[in-house]
């Protein structure tokens, strides 16, 4: 007997229907369905996934998919990514698919694809602060970037514990492989090969003439310290996570654990690539 999870985007009733229609399936079966809160409201999920869970599905677009791997990857539980949404960079089947996708999983007739996950640790610097606040796993980035409009945030950026250089402008990101197709690739990052261990620092809006973004080896650990005077916030996913004050430091490193995707046969990223931003030949 097998334990799916569907982790459902609250927001779109297809999506429960089909959590439905796949859970009544399986039940007869003989297997276990069970339903999990999407997460995008940053509230705690209704059932929290655990070892029992042999894959959570996620039903909804690469949101309701990022949110989903940051619930399974502690565990090592397999995701398996249904399209809802627009994009689908990460997602592995449409709606129509699921019922064949699941049995192919049952059967033991699937891969997984590993891919470098980033742990976020914020560090707080006010007096009786705490060393260690919280600490996340996310699968695209993490930003720190700026509250108030036309003003800077300047943030001194270490690499590996050695000071490297205090960036004044809107925002500094920190990505993984998967997120560089996501905000680097907005910021004018470099775009990674999925399969690479590495991470990506890349300035948003630098005021400052050293505007390049960093490859860094997944040894090379980032910490990012807010001097002030101006707050800042933390995004993790494309999710407000935190507010940071001057003084307050952001670690981010390769997570331990990797995200763990299910696939049906290799996925030719060049050619999402293509297809996602209609690249064609001279």
């Amino acid at each position: 007997m097998a334990t799916i999870a569907f982790v459902v985007h609250p927001e779109r009733p297809e999506a429960a229907a089909i959590a439905r229609q796949a859970s009544t399936w399986l039940e007869s079966g003989g297997h276990r369905a069970v339903e999990v809160s999407d997460l995008s409201e940053g509230g705690d999920p209704s059932i929290p996934l655990d070892d029992t869970v042999d894959l959570a599905v996620s039903l909804g677009g690469d949101g309701t998919m990022l949110r989903t791997v940051a619930l399974a990857c502690s565990h090592a539980t397999p995701v398996l990514g249904v399209n809802l949404g627009r994009l689908g960079y990460l997602t592995e089947v449409e709606p129509d698919g699921l019922h064949h996708a699941l049995e192919r999983f049952l059967s033991g007739n699937y891969t997984v694809e590993e891919r470098t996950t980033l742990e976020v640790i914020v560090e707080r610097g006010g007096p009786g602060a705490p060393a260690l606040e919280r600490r996340v796993v996310v699968l695209n980035e993490a930003v720190v970037e700026k509250t108030a409009p036309g003003h800077t945030i300047r943030v001194a950026a270490s690499i590996a514990g050695r000071p490297f250089v205090t960036y004044a402008a809107d925002g500094l990101l920190v990505a993984t492989p998967t997120g560089s197709t996501a905000y680097n690739l907005s910021a004018r990052g470099p775009i990674l090969s999925p399969g690479l261990r590495a991470l990506v620092l890349t300035p948003v809006s630098p005021h400052m003439l050293f505007d390049r973004p960093l490859v860094l080896e997944p040894e090379q650990w980032v910490r990012l310290e807010m001097l002030g005077p101006l707050p800042a916030v933390l995004v993790l996913d494309g999710q407000s996570a935190d507010s940071l004050q001057p003084g307050d430091a952001v670690v981010c490193r390769v997570g331990s654990s990797p995200a763990r995707l299910v696939t049906f046969g290799p996925r030719d990223f060049f050619s999402i690539l293509r297809a996602r931003f209609h690249l064609a030949d001279r």
